[in-house]
């Protein structure tokens, strides 16, 4: 079963960027991209190389039509959508599904297999 946790409001985010929230317990980095197509992604806020919750603060963008957060500490790079590093695919970070729903922020905790992300 599915279970959506309302994290916050959609106007709290911040377009092109991202924002942490503490969901159960869980560092969630959230981020929304506004343009063209309206999506957000929820992944864990871990960066598995710098060892620290920093991953909402890295700049996003894409890689060759790829959605990525580029971490602020060493600079990997991590598909929104899978989760795999771009520099070393033995590497992932959580993915959790999002929706907006009545202009409430959802994720739901479960990790998403790694073929993809549900965006909205």
């Amino acid at each position: 079963m599915v279970r959506w946790i309302d994290v916050c409001s959609v106007d709290d985010l911040q377009p092109d960027s991202g924002v942490c929230a503490l969901v159960e317990g869980e560092q969630v980095a959230i981020f929304w991209m506004p343009e063209p197509d309206a999506k957000a992604y929820a992944v864990g806020n871990y960066d598995p190389f710098g060892n620290a919750n920093v991953l909402s603060r890295g700049l996003i963008g894409d890689i060759g039509g790829q959605p990525v957060v580029a971490s602020p500490l060493y600079k990997q790079h991590f598909n929104l959508e899978t989760g795999v590093c771009l520099e070393d695919e033995a590497v992932k970070i959580p993915v959790y599904a999002i929706r907006i729903e009545n202009g409430s922020v959802q994720v739901n905790l479960s990790s998403l297999p790694q073929d993809g992300a549900q965006a909205l």
